[in-house]
């Protein structure tokens, strides 16, 4: 089995370990970054997930999942932001406040920089204005909101609705994903696209920089 399927497969079982050591060799053999990350961090992350929705993973084995996700990403994150790929657009992130959930978001981020975009994580339960400052100040093409609770969908049409009504309208389009938004959800805050999945969330950001 070469590296990167193995890697592939330590993080799916959850073994960080040996997730980090496999991703350090694949780097050290200089593997394509864009590979590595693809087709070994998140090819493991997303096998975990169906077996999640197949219920033949529970939360400690998503947990420990999640736990080899990180340790290799971060190992990659610094030859992402290298500019290796090419340069697709400035993306904003963060879940909004309320919401402490991460890992949904911290997949997008990384197939979001594998596709050549520069990434600012904001993190997890950003307040509402730190979102509108950080638009501002930061100029991104696009302002993505991760929302993983029907609690804090409010406050995902909050921040739509102060962007597209304030001084930053027509400056930036807003995206918004989560499991408990829907197309419909995004059509009627008034959000510019709804990222289905992290593939979908990459395919609409593309779509959205095509249209700028």
């Amino acid at each position: 089995m070469d590296i990167v399927a193995s890697l592939r497969r330590a993080v799916t079982e959850g073994d960080d370990i040996a997730a980090e050591r496999l991703a350090r060799q694949a780097i050290e053999a200089q593997l394509p970054v864009n590979e590595i990350l693809q087709h070994g961090v998140m090819g493991g992350i997303q096998d975990a997930g169906e077996f999640w929705q197949r219920n033949e993973y529970f939360l400690p084995d998503m947990v420990m999942s999640a736990e080899a996700f990180r340790k290799a990403l971060t190992l990659l994150e610094p030859l992402l932001s290298k500019g290796e790929q090419s340069y697709t657009g400035r993306y904003l992130i963060g879940t909004v406040a309320g919401d402490m959930h991460d890992l949904g978001k911290m997949i997008v981020v990384a197939m979001l920089r594998g596709a050549g975009f520069e990434v600012i994580d904001l993190g997890e339960d950003v307040p509402r204005e730190t979102f509108l400052e950080k638009g501002r100040e930061l100029h991104p093409d696009i302002l993505g909101l991760g929302c993983y609770m029907t609690t804090t969908m409010d406050e995902v049409a909050a921040i739509v609705h102060r962007v597209k009504s304030g001084d930053l309208r027509n400056k930036l389009a807003v995206m918004v994903g989560g499991v408990p938004t829907s197309q419909s959800f995004a059509d009627q805050i008034g959000a510019d696209a709804w990222g289905k999945d992290a593939l979908d969330a990459v395919n609409k950001a593309r779509a959205l920089m095509k249209m700028k």
